[in-house]
Order: C-alpha cells, then structure tokens, then sequence
C-alpha cells in the first residue's frame, strides 16, 4: 500500500491510561470516528480492524503499563485506507512478521493473520529515544 499516513485527511488522536477499560473506549472511539468519517461499521475491514486495535491495545494494557501508565490510539483514514496506531512507553519492540509465520501465538499472531489476509502492512516504529514505540496498521478500504 502506497498510501502516506501523512496525507490521509481523516485523524484522531486518543490518550488513556493503561488499564482494562481502555480496549473498551478505544473500540468505541473508533467506531464513532469511522462514521463520522463515512466508512460504516457494515465495511467488511472494520470488524477486523476491531478487533486488531483491541489486541494491540489489551498488548499495551498487559505488558506495557509498568513503563507506560498512558497509551495513546491514532486513527486515521481516507477513501481507500484505514490506519490505526497503538503507541506505549516500553521499550520492547515485538517482532510482527515472525507472529505471521507461526512462530507467535495469542494476539500479535491474530493481529498479523487479520492484517495480512486483508491485504493490510504492518511496522513497528521506535520512539526517538527508543523508550517507546508504535505498532502501525494500515489496511485498504
């Protein structure tokens, strides 16, 4: 996908603290944020974008929040693509693409097979000051 995260016109930025309702308020977030942006929740990509952004977002929850007592959700979109973000403030960069192949299990392995059977990417971006990163999903619409 060719799409620059940069150019889509559609953004929304999220921030909450690393606990358990917050897979809950990042679901429903995303979902008022996709209507309001005109992709209905009947899309065939947003169930499966769903449930992605909670695997990412539980992720952040169970094994970030020691370092990050806040994660923050990115959300954007345009015509043809949805992108979506989890970023917290532990160091640990998970290897994607390894969950893909069958050497991961639990949610980065769901994460992986929903994105690349979707015909979406998938990149891990480090913080600046690799105290932190981002997981990146981009799926076509």
């Amino acid at each position: 996908m060719s799409t620059r995260l940069e150019a889509l016109p559609y953004r929304h930025v999220l921030t909450l603290p690393a606990e358990p309702s917050a897979v809950r308020m990042a679901r429903e977030t995303a979902e008022q944020a996709l209507v309001e942006w005109g992709i209905g929740l009947s899309h065939p990509t947003v169930d499966p974008a769903l449930l992605i952004l909670a695997e990412l977002v539980t992720n952040s929850v169970r094994h970030a929040a020691v370092f990050s007592p806040q994660v923050t959700v990115i959300y954007a979109a345009g015509p043809d693509c949805l992108a979506l973000a989890v970023h917290d403030r532990h160091p640990y960069q998970p290897s994607l693409y390894g969950s893909a192949t069958g050497t991961g299990t639990g949610g980065l392995a769901i994460v992986m097979e929903l994105t690349l059977t979707l015909g979406g990417t998938a990149v891990v971006r480090a913080d600046a000051d690799g105290g932190g990163k981002s997981i990146w999903i981009t799926l076509p619409l």
